[in-house]
């Protein structure tokens, strides 16, 4: 059951293919890409090797365990690593490569 103080997952868009997806809170974005059949580039899986770099287009995420190799520079940029994100609320993910 879904409800608006505690969601199971938020809706997420990517672009520009405006791709739709079931972005789980408790995973990462990444995660939540590939199991809703969306093919995103990845490698490390820890945010230190940027090749599944994204921008946040609208909403928020969160970084459990620290935001990996981003600066504060980039997280104000809105760049966002899906592999280590999770997200806070319906959002809409560009791919930045």
């Amino acid at each position: 059951m879904r409800t608006q103080d505690n969601p199971e997952f938020f809706r997420g868009t990517t672009l520009p293919d405006q791709q739709p997806f079931d972005a789980w809170v408790h995973q990462p974005l990444l995660t939540s890409l590939e199991e809703g059949g969306i093919k995103w580039p990845s490698s490390c899986r820890a945010g230190h090797c940027y090749t599944c770099m994204g921008t946040l287009e609208s909403g928020q995420v969160r970084y459990p365990n620290g935001p990996g190799g981003l600066t504060d520079e980039d997280l104000a940029q809105g760049v966002v690593l899906p592999c280590i994100a999770q997200p806070c609320s319906d959002l809409v993910l560009r791919l930045t490569r």
